[in-house]
């Protein structure tokens, strides 16, 4: 059976459903197939026994500018996380954070034994030009790796691979730090001008609330689409025929229904879930390797940001692994014991996430960040891959999408 719309927007994740928000404000019919039973593609939390457990690590940082078009934040409920990170260095725990968000923390910060006094000024400095030069100007810059970038701005190899590295790997699912210079000077700047939660529903409220406002009667669930073509999409249960098409779905399946778009390399990223009935720390704040032992990239209780994480008298520990090569249980376990500096053998394995196609790689050119997201005869294309690898780029390129998708509706 043959339907008609003027829009079908191909994938329920975030840059798909921004993408129906704007759609659906202008005023034009769409319509939104997704071809699982839930909405939300990589943002997804599971219920365990108590546990909220996000598909994957991930955190709602509030600077990212396509936010408050879609929600209204305040509505999450967000629990915070401290805004810095520590950094194990043998027998000691370096405690570095943000003085805008932690000034009474900034003495410690500027005596912490990560780098040199030098190194933590340098490191504040391009923080702080990223949070306070205009995007323009940052995108503008040279382009280089994050690596060269940050040895350009004078940072020594000490910093990089005791904070800096572990750090952004965990941010950017990239070890070897070639993503671009100007996702970078994004990154930094959403730090730092942002704060960094999770919803106390997990991760899954944030699709949840983008969706809202839009009428469930136009959102097929449990419906993939095995082509698309100018004009027309075809599903199992039928054609549909309109105007424009937005393909939002990850990019293999983006390359497969749309054969000349360019290859993506993507970035693997596994979490390693544990309850613990004691904390093995005090405070919500991201932990880092600084021995440069290359397995763990980060590790946090979760339940210390949002309680409601774990059930009552428990604690959710989540730890962060980047790479396709995801080490054993045991073998996370017992790094976990020398970050936090105590026994984890009463702990237990709740569950282990690996996402192989966890974030697009995105080594220079990326130019402003902004790749084409039309296709040509009435085909669109939407993901992170067409800007930043991030919560924010998913949202801004399907907010994209559906502007170029009006544009051309207008001027036809």
């Amino acid at each position: 059976m043959l339907a008609e719309t003027d829009v079908v927007i191909v994938g329920g994740g975030l840059a798909g459903l921004a993408a129906a928000r704007r759609l659906h404000r202008a005023g034009v019919p769409w319509r939104l197939l997704e071809a699982t039973g839930r909405l939300g593609g990589r943002v997804a939390t599971d219920a365990v026994d108590g546990f909220l457990l996000d598909r994957g690590f991930q955190v709602l940082n509030t600077a990212y500018p396509r936010l408050g078009t879609l929600l209204d934040v305040d509505r999450l409920r967000l629990g915070w996380f401290t805004s810095g990170v520590l950094v194990r260095k043998g027998d000691r725990l370096a405690r570095l954070v943000n003085p805008v968000r932690e000034p009474a923390g900034a003495p410690g910060a500027a005596l912490a034994g990560v780098g040199s006094l030098v190194d933590r000024l340098r490191l504040a400095t391009l923080a702080a030009g990223c949070a306070t030069l205009p995007v323009g100007r940052l995108l503008a810059a040279p382009e280089t790796t994050t690596e060269a970038a940050l040895r350009r701005a004078g940072l020594s190899a000490a910093i990089i691979e005791e904070l800096i590295r572990p750090f952004l790997s965990g941010v950017l699912a990239d070890r070897e730090l070639e993503t671009s210079s100007h996702v970078l000077a994004m990154v930094l700047r959403s730090f730092a001008r942002g704060r960094i939660g999770l919803p106390t529903e997990g991760m899954a409220a944030l699709p949840r609330a983008i969706a809202d406002p839009l009428p469930a009667d136009l959102i097929d669930l449990d419906t993939p689409v095995a082509e698309v073509a100018p004009g027309r999409v075809r599903t199992q249960a039928g054609d549909i025929r309109c105007r424009a098409v937005v393909v939002a779905v990850d990019p293999p399946a983006a390359a497969t229904l749309l054969p000349t778009l360019p290859a993506v390399r993507s970035h693997a990223y596994t979490t390693y879930y544990h309850s613990a009935e004691e904390a093995p720390l005090d405070e919500p704040i991201l932990l880092v390797d600084g021995d440069r032992r290359e397995i763990v990239a980060n590790t946090v209780v979760v339940s210390r940001a949002a309680p409601t994480y774990a059930p009552a008298g428990w604690h959710l520990v989540a730890t962060s692994v980047v790479g396709p090569a995801a080490p054993p249980e045991p073998t996370i376990r017992r790094e976990l014991a020398r970050l936090y500096g105590r026994s984890t053998a009463d702990w237990t394995h709740l569950t282990t996430v690996s996402i192989p196609d966890a974030l697009p790689a995105a080594p220079p050119p990326q130019g402003r960040l902004r790749k084409p997201v039309a296709v040509g005869d009435g085909l669109f294309v939407a993901g992170d891959h067409r800007d930043s690898p991030s919560i924010q780029g998913a949202l801004a390129s399907g907010w994209r999408a559906a502007g170029a998708v009006l544009a051309e509706l207008r001027a036809g």
